[in-house]
C-alpha cells in the first residue's frame, strides 16, 4: 500500500534551478495522497496544479491532471528518399509547399470539402462515457480529425546531418481531449491539498482509462493522416517517395500501467516521453532548432522517461513583449515560413523555448542520441 505519512521522493535533471513557482507545484504534487514517486525532466515548466515536464507514478490512484487535456499530443516523423534541398533550396517551392499544407492540413478544422466521412481504425466503435462524449465525437471529432491544432503545435519539414528530407507532425487530441479531462475532473474526489483522483478500481477510473485509451488512438491516426496526405502531396507534386520503415511515433501525455521496481504502477506523463531501453522516440526543439530521435535508456529513478521537448521559458504573454518582428525574422533565418503569421508566430519563437542542447545534455542517463533533424519549412496555425 502507498504511504502516505510522507512526501513522495522527487529525483530531477534539470539545465537550471527551479523556479519558486515551480518548486512550489512540486511540494505540492508531491504531498499528494496516493502519489509514491515523481520524475522531473529538463523541459519542466508550470502548469497549473502538475508541471509539464513531470511523471507521477501511483499505485492505485490516477491524476487527470497529471496527464492534461491534450491526451495523446504527441510526434509522428519519417524520412523522404529525397534529399531537402532537391524541394527547399528556393522559395518558390517552398511557397508552393505551404500553399498545400494550407489546403490539405487545416490547423483548425476541416472545410466541408475535406470533412472525413468518418473516424478511421474503430475510432468510432469504441463507446465514450457519456452521451455528450459521444454526440462530440460525432461532429468536433470529425471537424477536427487530421487538423493540426495552434499554440505549439507544428508540421514540419526537416534535414538530417546527411541531408535527408524528412517530415515531423506534432499534434493532440484537440478538443476531445480537454472535453474528456473536463468531463472526468468533475467526478474526482479531492484531498486536503486540493489535489484531484480517482481511484482506477472503481467504475468512474475505469471510465477515465477507457476514454484516455480512445483518446490516444484518435491523436495517434490523426497524426498518421496528416503524414499521409503531405507524403502523397509530395509523390504527385515533386516525384517523391517516403520511407515508409523510417516512421517514429509516440506521444508525451498520457498514463499507462507499467512495472517499477518489481510492481505495477500507473504512470502519468504529462510532457515527457516514455524512455524505457530501446525505445524509439522524438524530442522536438523549436521552430528554429534542431529536433532529436532517441533511443530510451530506462532509467529507473526517471520512471523511464524522459523530456518531451525543449520546455517553454518565457510565457507567452511576455513573448510578445520580448520577441519583435525583427527578432523573430533573426532567429528563423534559413527557415521557411508563412510571413502573414509573422504577429502570431512570435510567441513560439525559439527565444521563448529553452537551450534545446542544454536540455540534452542534462538527460544523457535517460536516452541516446540516434539523430540530429534541423528545421527548413514550419507550418503552424494561429
Amino acid at each position: 500500500m502507498s504511504d502516505h505519512s510522507r512526501l513522495a521522493p522527487v529525483h530531477s535533471w534539470l539545465v537550471e534551478p527551479l523556479s519558486d513557482e515551480v518548486a512550489k507545484a512540486l511540494g505540492r504534487m508531491s504531498a499528494a495522497v496516493g502519489i509514491d514517486q515523481i520524475a522531473v525532466m529538463p523541459d519542466v515548466h508550470l502548469s497549473g496544479d502538475f508541471c509539464i515536464g513531470t511523471v507521477v507514478a501511483s499505485e492505485e490512484r490516477l491524476f487527470p491532471l497529471a496527464v492534461g487535456g491534450d491526451i495523446g499530443c504527441g510526434i509522428a516523423t519519417v524520412r523522404f528518399h529525397a534529399s531537402a534541398d532537391e524541394v527547399l533550396s528556393e522559395e518558390q517551392s517552398a511557397r508552393k509547399i505551404l500553399r498545400g499544407l494550407r489546403m490539405l492540413v487545416p490547423t483548425n478544422r476541416h472545410s466541408r470539402r475535406t470533412l472525413p466521412e468518418f473516424l478511421p481504425g474503430g475510432l468510432e466503435d469504441v463507446p465514450l462515457s457519456t452521451e455528450a462524449l459521444e454526440n462530440l465525437r460525432r461532429h468536433d471529432g470529425r471537424v477536427q480529425f487530421a487538423t493540426l491544432g495552434r499554440g505549439n503545435h507544428f508540421l514540419e519539414l526537416q534535414e538530417d546531418d546527411e541531408g535527408a528530407l524528412w517530415l515531423m507532425v506534432h499534434s493532440g487530441s484537440r478538443a476531445m481531449g480537454q472535453a474528456l479531462t473536463a468531463h472526468h475532473l468533475e467526478a474526482c474526489d479531492t484531498d486536503e491539498g486540493g489535489v484531484r483522483s480517482l481511484s482506477a478500481e472503481s467504475s468512474l477510473g475505469r471510465a477515465y482509462l477507457r476514454d484516455v485509451a480512445w483518446a490516444r488512438d484518435y491523436a495517434h491516426s490523426s497524426r498518421l493522416a496528416m503524414l499521409d496526405a503531405v507524403t502523397i502531396l509530395f509523390e504527385e507534386v515533386h516525384g517523391i517517395e517516403v520511407d515508409a520503415g523510417s516512421l517514429v511515433a509516440c506521444d508525451h501525455n498520457h498514463v499507462v500501467r507499467e512495472i517499477h521496481e518489481g510492481r505495477p504502477s500507473w504512470i502519468h506523463r504529462k510532457g515527457a516521453l516514455r524512455a524505457s531501453e530501446g525505445t524509439r522516440a522524438v524530442i522536438p526543439g523549436s521552430m528554429g532548432t534542431p529536433s532529436y530521435h532517441v533511443e530510451g535508456r530506462g532509467h529507473p529513478g526517471a520512471l523511464f522517461s524522459s523530456s518531451h521537448g525543449a520546455g517553454r521559458a518565457i510565457r507567452r504573454a511576455e513573448a510578445r513583449d520580448a520577441i519583435s518582428g525583427k527578432e523573430l525574422r533573426r532567429q528563423l533565418r534559413g527557415i521557411w515560413y508563412d510571413p502573414a503569421l509573422e504577429d502570431h508566430l512570435r510567441e513560439e519563437a525559439p527565444g521563448v523555448y529553452k537551450d534545446i542542447g542544454r536540455v540534452m545534455r542534462a538527460q544523457r542517463e535517460l536516452t541516446r542520441i540516434v539523430r540530429r533533424v534541423r528545421p527548413r519549412l514550419c507550418y503552424k496555425g494561429v
